[in-house]
């Protein structure tokens, strides 16, 4: 292999690590006075044991959604304890509820939802979060497919 031969394979191997990385990470949004993370990912990502004590699936074509919200006014502060409901729409616009069950570890608070999927389905997820009167919707995509 000549060195320009070993440069674009490096370059494709960093490319594609990047790549994957992103997929998995954690995103957020401002919304109002709130700093809304996100993260969608397949169920396959769970440790057994956390699935478990949250009752959770795993499977290759289950997805799970983490949602945790800050309040910009008060830095430093834990997460916020708010409602959260919303749905999830496929590409043939069918419309799934999204059940969010509330966690709580220490002065973590965070919100999980799981929805089916089908190989190499872009999912859209529209998801309303609520503190007394404020309120405001949260949306994003995420393609999935089945590991």
């Amino acid at each position: 292999m000549n060195r320009l031969q070993q440069f674009s394979w490096l370059l494709t191997l960093l490319v594609l690590t990047v790549i994957s990385a992103n997929s998995y990470a954690q995103q957020s949004r401002q919304l109002g006075p709130w700093e809304v993370h996100y993260n969608a990912f397949n169920s396959t990502l769970l440790r057994p044991e956390m699935a478990q004590q949250y009752n959770l699936g795993r499977s290759e074509t289950l997805a799970t959604l983490n949602i945790a919200v800050l309040d910009t006014t008060r830095p430093g502060k834990p997460a916020q304890q708010v409602e959260i409901t919303g749905y999830v729409m496929n590409p043939l616009s069918q419309q799934q509820r999204l059940t969010f069950q509330e966690v709580r570890e220490g002065d973590a608070i965070y919100y999980l939802a799981q929805t089916r999927f089908s190989h190499l389905e872009t999912l859209r997820f529209f998801v309303t979060v609520k503190q007394g009167e404020q309120s405001h919707e949260l949306r994003f995509h995420k393609e999935f497919w089945a590991n």
